[in-house]
């Protein structure tokens, strides 16, 4: 089957070198490195990644957890007061 694909310039080198190399066409070299990269197995890269976590100690009891986007808005907001501030 007859398809257009874009192929990076430094691929299509490697790719035409390895062939002549071969001693094969272009076309049947490239058919053996896709069918190849198809039936490998997926990489670790693939697998989930796990993050640690650390315990950070008890929150301020002034602070409601439940309303956290408040709190962080409220934080913000005192941040760009306190620049505002310095810039006078």
């Amino acid at each position: 089957m007859r398809t257009t694909v874009d192929i990076d310039d430094d691929l299509l080198k490697r790719l035409r070198n390895e062939a002549h190399h071969r001693g094969v066409r272009f076309k049947h070299l490239l058919n053996r490195v896709l069918r190849q990269g198809l039936n490998e197995p997926p990489t670790k890269l693939a697998e989930a990644f796990e993050c640690p976590s650390f315990a950070m100690g008890q929150a301020a009891r002034s602070i409601n957890l439940d309303k956290a986007i408040r709190v962080a808005d409220s934080l913000e907001d005192e941040e760009i007061a306190r620049e505002l501030e310095q810039r006078k």
